[in-house]
């Protein structure tokens, strides 16, 4: 599934993230989310940056504006990882596009 820039976005209701020791990890609840051989999904810096934006509150636009404001990078390359990560969690199953 294709990341809509206009889409809002929630963690799924299928995981549970935490933060610790400065990284979110991310573990599923039921199986089928994730890799089979990797149950634990974690979060970088950047990826953090972009998670606690998925509230339902932002679509994919202004999670790429909101952060080009936070940090010294191009707006293109910010895009490119939004919707690259974006990507990933909606293919694990663990965010939720919500209309």
């Amino acid at each position: 599934m294709k990341p809509n820039a206009e889409k809002f976005y929630i963690p799924s209701d299928n995981i549970v993230a935490r933060e610790i020791e400065g990284e979110l990890v991310i573990v599923p609840l039921v199986s089928g989310i994730g890799d089979m051989e990797d149950e634990l999904f974690t979060l970088n810096e950047t990826g953090r940056a972009i998670w606690k934006y998925f509230d339902g509150k932002n679509n994919l636009s202004n999670i790429v504006n909101e952060l080009t404001k936070e940090y010294d990078a191009n707006k293109e390359e910010i895009e490119k990882d939004v919707l690259g990560l974006t990507e990933e969690l909606l293919r694990r199953g663990m965010i939720a596009e919500i209309a």
